[in-house]
């Protein structure tokens, strides 16, 4: 039977919002180290664009400084490249002393097989410093397995202007006001909707959302424990998609769009090509890395929370979503954990929330958050009573795999939404 890590997040409103705690931070260097010798720490992120990747790159320098004896090598790679290169990396033995992790069932698969550190003990004294929410995509049987820097939700990024253009005065609240936006749009001329379908991730965001607004967190939930993907609302939640996909509503050639890169989904909405975006809280850094004018594109962006259906079991303050951390190797030294700390730290921290880049978790840095697209976001976050992690995160690689595959079809039409749910279900009871 089918077994995952059930990677809900449960919240209140009290435990998202981030409040200043007692204690400080300690300055870079001030954990407990090895011998003293030479270390070299392998570190890989996914912060492949500004701001992230000069703020990761400021850090670095810092530290070292702090700490001579530490070298750390950087290795920076786009999402889909580094879940690639890592999976080669592991299945020779050899894991990075610090990388890029979402917590849920790979990180589940990753400590079965002892691939990463129970790190507990060395982050006892300021992981309570942090997130709850957060901090909960890491933790498995009790046991602490990484440490969160990002937690956000997946939302509609839109252009303004192409709102505007369209004689589309507000964002829609529910999904038959979506689907009319989408036509209304299409009238005036424009491409509503771009997502990067090659990467497949990008339209699991669709029907993991529908699920959650159709089905509710209960069915995931369920779902999760007996594989019962194929019951009713996640076939809803296909047919409602596939409404959307009939529109035809995305770019040209977007089955073979990747998310990021020219020609991407990115790409669509910094050149103004597309009006919509359906992505996490990375996305404005990303459409204005692939803009000539990122000021412009960054200006002319809003964002609103995913649609609620009329007559589904989600409610309104259950979003989608999840957060970025790190992971520490079963071979990395102390300094490793020592360095994944001072990156949480509030003056890293601040540093981040200030540069829009991300939405820290280290408590009482919410202030340094001051990008109006963000805030939209931080905002929807505070409010939010449930979070629902990515689908390819949450479950079993196999079943998540699974679930951008199926729903790969269906924006393909080589599937439909029956077929769908059933394979995802099949996958699932299979594992």
């Amino acid at each position: 039977m089918f077994k995952p890590v059930r990677s809900v997040l449960g919240l209140t409103a009290a435990a998202v919002l981030l409040v200043a705690c007692g204690g400080g931070d300690d300055p870079a260097g001030s954990a407990t180290k090895s011998s003293g010798g030479p270390v070299t720490i392998e570190w890989w992120h996914i912060q492949n664009n500004d701001p992230m990747k000069s703020v990761w790159a400021d850090a670095v320098k810092q530290y070292e400084a702090a700490n001579p004896n530490v070298k750390i090598n950087v290795t920076v790679l786009e999402n889909e490249a580094f879940k690639a290169k890592l999976t080669t990396t592991m299945q020779g033995g050899k894991v990075p002393d610090i990388f890029q992790s979402w917590g849920g069932g790979t990180l589940k698969e990753q400590a079965d097989a002892g691939l990463v550190q129970d790190v507990s003990e060395p982050t006892k004294s300021w992981l309570t410093e942090l997130n709850p929410a957060a901090t909960g995509l890491y933790a498995l049987d009790g046991k602490q397995y990484g440490v969160p820097f990002n937690l956000g939700m997946v939302g509609v990024w839109y252009r303004k202007s192409l709102f505007e253009k369209a004689g589309i005065d507000a964002p829609p609240a529910t999904w038959d006001e979506f689907l009319a936006d989408i036509q209304t749009l299409k009238d005036a001329g424009v491409t509503p909707l771009a997502v990067g379908e090659k990467d497949k991730w990008p339209g699991m965001f669709w029907w993991a959302n529908l699920s959650l607004r159709i089905a509710g967190k209960d069915a995931l939930a369920q779902a999760g424990e007996d594989g019962s993907f194929d019951s009713p609302g996640f076939v809803k939640a296909g047919d409602e998609l596939k409404r959307l996909i009939d529109l035809q509503p995305f770019q040209k050639g977007f089955l073979a769009a990747p998310w990021d890169g020219a020609g991407g989904e990115a790409a669509q909405i910094g050149t103004g090509k597309a009006a919509m975006s359906l992505m996490g809280q990375w996305g404005p850094s990303t459409y204005a890395a692939n803009a000539k004018d990122a000021d412009t594109v960054l200006g002319d962006l809003g964002w609103f929370p995913f649609p609620t259906v009329d007559g589904g079991a989600g409610a309104a303050s259950e979003q989608f979503g999840g957060g970025d951390g790190f992971a520490i190797g079963k071979d990395a030294p102390p300094e490793a954990v020592d360095f994944v700390k001072f990156l949480v730290t509030s003056d890293v921290a601040n540093k981040a929330g200030a540069s829009g880049g991300i939405l820290p978790v280290k408590k009482g840095t919410e202030s340094s958050v001051t990008d109006p697209n963000m805030k939209s976001v931080l905002d929807a976050r505070a409010q939010a009573d449930f979070v629902q992690l990515y689908l390819d995160q949450a479950y079993a690689p196999a079943v998540g795999q699974a679930v951008n595959d199926a729903v790969q079809e269906l924006f393909a039409g080589k599937a439909s939404p029956q077929d769908v749910a059933g394979k995802i279900a099949d996958a699932a009871k299979a594992g």
